[in-house]
């Protein structure tokens, strides 16, 4: 049995991993069932490694979380040589004057980023990258993956470390991809879009049967820890790899001239439809491990490496209509109906066309045959007419006076670009209105997301906000997914918003420019929403962090009579429209410090982490600057705030700082630049 599996694993190597068999499918087929037929006669000695452990395991209920040894980083985006080369310069200039560098090349596959974690050899792990700390585990599934070794070494070249995580990209050959779509069509099924969307879509299978069902394969591209083995350069990790059994690009390139490694991205754009499979760009990467170290991360991103993208994919179609989206907060915006046409593997069918200024500036009419791109290859957008295709018959968009989903006047300040509906009723804003007033920086209503809230507003049960206040758990338990539970729990939580604060009304109201900060200060400020609805735009713009454009934006709200009738019905239901003066008790723990924001907080939206520092005496701004007392940062904090911070020398805190500092703790976080546990990560 063991020699089969020994067998097996080697040929499953040659044929999935190198392209190279060395044995015919006949040969191979006859190997794996006579090993299927010893492990059904001893299944006491079936091992979690065998060749035919990969089928798939039985479906699970969800994906647990997996907390990675080193973070996941992600990578800055060079879009033109120029950046390429500021981005080798940036380099030089944190290292010792004269150093020579080397880099590796390496294809960036649009897919999924995985890492494997094995022990004495033995695959034990399987993770997403999720958001580059913590990710799911997919362990089931990755042992479906053919060229995924369940054990290493496949070759007995190299002995396996004690452990090893290493990093790749699961990704869907072209090749493959194209025979699947010809088969679920063939049997009645939808075709997925691209190779990119399946391959992601298909690792994250409940059931990893199904999962096995998929023509996935992985390219190895880092090693993200290892104990035993030592390493110096990427170049050696990745001969490492290859060497233990997982699969590399073969199209990696090491460069000792960083001249010859802007000549070989600009061969390989020209290479990129030839590829089977998809590829976005190239990943350029300092060789050696020592000096990525030294050149450290900045925000989440590695100073050693950098993504030059290929440039977005084009096509040209027909532009049959403009309509006009309206989004949550009012604006306006156009978009484009097109001749459906194929681009970087997905069909497209709508476009953006940005706003109205551009529209009218690149002169785009409706029937025009356009230039479509998909920005980053993903968005895609109208770039420009084809003016020499022009019959006459082409029409000009004329610039809306009336919001199209409610009749309502819409407002274009002078100077500005977009174009608003003011009105908080407008039909159009309904669900996604809802959805930012039960959101936790607003009235944090529990149970309400927005799947529901499109599922009352379809029902005819919702029609604003001010709606929320009438539901009866009758209603809700007469549909689709409520029981008395789940109904009585959702009418306690709409009752008990409305006792929050004036300052998450103001916030849950969605008034453009008017954040948690905005909000909070005028709730202090005037204690009631009567008196800031009777604020004049002098009195507003004389405060603290409100200038021209937001004093306007709530004299206009306000006086808007729809917006006032929901208002009174807010009033009538028992919201809280007024607050209580804060009574002087000594200093506050957080008087005389300054925060600015950054990334996701694990419990808290920023505008409740704004209210919540605001009540404890402290002050939130935009920006980093010299006053600036602490950077609290969350999850994917930003680049820019973070190397600030760094420059100036502020204290960098997570949540779990805020709360020590507001019970009285002293906190000395450190440095924005200095580094923290396992943040030299040696792969992506």
């Amino acid at each position: 049995m063991e020699r089969l599996r020994a067998q097996l694993r080697y040929h499953a190597y040659r044929y999935y991993t190198l392209d190279d068999p060395q044995i015919s499918d006949a040969e191979y087929d006859a190997l794996y069932h006579e090993l299927r037929r010893l492990e059904a006669d001893r299944p006491e000695w079936v091992t979690s490694d065998s060749p035919t452990q990969r089928v798939g395991a039985e479906p699970l209920d969800a994906f647990g979380k997996v907390q990675h040894p080193y973070p996941m980083t992600s990578l800055a985006d060079a879009f033109s040589e120029g950046e390429v080369r500021a981005w080798r310069d940036r380099a030089l200039r944190l290292l010792p004057d004269d150093m020579r560098l080397a880099y590796v090349a390496e294809p960036k596959i649009d897919g999924l980023a995985i890492a494997l974690t094995y022990e004495n050899g033995g695959l034990v792990r399987g993770a997403t990258r999720g958001n580059g700390v913590v990710g799911e585990d997919i362990t089931a599934n990755v042992r479906t993956i053919r060229n995924i070794p369940l054990r290493i070494p496949v070759n007995g070249q190299v002995e396996a470390p004690p452990l090893i995580e290493v990093r790749g990209e699961i990704y869907m050959p072209r090749d493959l991809f194209d025979a699947m779509n010809v088969q679920r069509e063939a049997e009645g099924k939808s075709a997925f879009a691209n190779p990119r969307n399946a391959a992601a879509g298909s690792v994250r299978q409940l059931d990893p049967r199904e999962t096995a069902t998929r023509p996935l394969r992985m390219f190895a591209y880092a090693i993200g820890h290892m104990e035993g083995v030592s390493i110096d350069t990427q170049w050696s990790a990745l001969d490492l790899m290859r060497n233990l059994g997982f699969a590399v690009n073969p199209d990696v390139r090491l460069f000792d001239a960083f001249e010859d490694v802007l000549a070989h991205c600009s061969q390989w754009m020209d290479r990129r439809d030839r590829l089977n499979y998809e590829a976005d760009g190239v990943v350029i990467k300092v060789n050696d491990l020592g000096l990525q170290a030294r050149l450290g991360i900045v925000g989440n991103a590695p100073r050693w490496a950098i993504a030059y993208k290929f440039p977005s994919r084009e096509a040209t179609t027909r532009l049959n209509e403009i309509r006009v989206n309206v989004g949550r907060t009012g604006v306006l915006t156009p978009y484009a109906v097109l001749e459906p046409v194929r681009l970087g593997g997905v069909t497209i069918r709508q476009a953006s066309l940005h706003n109205f200024e551009d529209l009218e500036r690149k002169d785009i009419r409706a029937g025009d045959m356009v230039v479509i791109q998909r920005a980053g290859d993903v968005i895609p957008q109208v770039v420009r007419p084809v003016v020499d295709l022009r019959t006459g018959a082409e029409t000009p968009f004329p610039l809306p006076s009336v919001c199209p989903a409610c009749g309502e006047p819409v407002e274009r300040e002078e100077g500005a670009v977009a174009i608003y509906c003011l009105n908080a009723a407008c039909p159009a804003q309904v669900v996604r209105r809802i959805e930012h007033w039960v959101g936790r920086g607003a009235l944090d209503i529990e149970g309400m997301g927005s799947r529901l809230a499109a599922q009352l507003v379809e029902v005819g049960l919702l029609n604003d906000v001010a709606d929320l206040y009438g539901l009866t758990q009758m209603q809700l338990e007469a549909l689709e997914g409520f029981g008395e539970k789940r109904a009585s729990n959702l009418i306690a939580a709409i009752a008990g918003s409305k006792a929050q604060p004036l300052g998450r009304l103001l916030v849950g109201l969605g008034i453009r420019g008017v954040g948690g900060k905005v909000s909070y200060g005028l709730a202090q400020h005037y204690l009631s929403l009567d008196a800031i609805m009777a604020a004049d735009q002098e009195d507003l713009e004389a405060l603290p962090g409100i200038g021209e454009e937001i004093a306007h934006d709530l004299v206009a709200f306000f006086q808007r009579p729809r917006n006032r009738e929901l208002i009174e019905r807010l009033r009538q239901a028992g919201l809280r429209m007024e607050d209580e003066p804060v009574a002087e008790s000594g200093p506050a723990a957080l008087d005389g410090l300054t925060f600015v924001i950054t990334g996701t907080l694990p419990s808290q939206s920023r505008e409740a982490a704004t209210a919540l520092i605001l009540s404890h005496g402290g002050k939130v701004t935009g920006g980093v600057s010299k006053k600036t007392s602490y950077l609290l940062a969350g999850d994917k904090p930003g680049a820019g705030k973070t190397s600030k911070a760094a420059k100036l020398g502020v204290r960098v805190i997570d949540e779990a700082g805020l709360m020590a500092l507001i019970g009285g703790e002293t906190v000395d976080g450190p440095p924005a630049d200095a580094p923290q546990p396992g943040q030299l990560d040696m792969g992506l």
